[in-house]
């Protein structure tokens, strides 16, 4: 099994164009022109995205970025850049870095451009062995049982697509509401992607989520799944559902 199926996630510093930084230490001459940028890796194994939102200081921003290996930085590659609007009408700009080799130092150089003609240049070097991220698991389905249980079933994130190669495990969390004091459980790690919980309160609101994880437990559990919502029925409801 390959340790390489990872994920990036950065949050780069800008410097001013004029100074000399270095791809790991890097400072910034005007603070308004600094993105702060996200990269991950949610698609085994080579393929790495990075966003940033545009400042929202009114003033029109054009972005420029590539990359290249970090033993080789006078060959370079342009990044594909895209954008669109988050739900608070934020402008986010994303940056495609497709193909991208295994145990490898790569620098990333993002330079913004303002209309007023000032830039800044951001510089950073990064591995994809780094972190790991997969996108959230799909298709959360709760059904009650008999006895107080509860059965949790899901599917593996569709961007994790060599699960022979490499195969998540998942975390439970589920939580409740009960006389205005709210508790929460986590379970896990669980390797299959179903799970049966046991113990719960007939009656009672119920509240799961999954998360997704790489089996060997490097980089991060992915953000929750959406949460589903089940109220089990009360005691007696819950006995004649069951009866023969």
């Amino acid at each position: 099994m390959t340790s390489a199926r990872f994920c990036i996630l950065l949050t780069l510093v800008v410097a001013s164009e004029t100074a000399d930084p270095t791809p790991d230490d890097a400072t910034s001459a005007d603070s308004r022109l600094s993105p702060s940028v996200h990269c991950w890796c949610a698609t085994y194994p080579k393929v790495a995205f990075c966003s940033w939102p545009e400042p929202q200081h009114g003033q029109p921003l054009r972005y420029i970025a590539t990359y290249s290996e970090r033993r080789q930085p006078l060959i370079s590659k342009s990044c594909q850049l895209t954008s669109s609007s988050s739900s608070s009408s934020v402008r986010l700009w994303h940056c495609h870095l497709p193909d991208l080799k295994l145990l490898t130092d790569y620098i990333l150089n993002v330079t913004t451009l303002s209309s007023a003609g000032r830039s800044s240049s951001l510089l950073r070097s990064f591995m994809l062995e780094d972190i790991v991220k997969p996108d959230p698991p799909v298709g959360v389905t709760v059904s009650a049982r008999r006895s107080r249980k509860v059965l949790v079933e899901w599917s593996p994130p569709p961007t994790w697509t060599h699960l022979d190669v490499a195969p998540l495990k998942y975390q439970i969390m589920y939580q409740s509401d009960h006389k205005g004091r709210a508790k929460s459980v986590n379970l896990g790690p669980l390797e299959s992607t179903s799970v049966e919980l046991k113990g719960l309160s007939p009656g009672r609101k119920y509240t799961f989520q999954v998360c997704a994880k790489d089996l060997l437990g490097l980089g991060q559990c992915s953000l929750w799944s959406p949460p589903v919502t089940l109220t089990l029925p009360p005691q007696q409801n819950f006995l004649d559902s069951f009866a023969v």
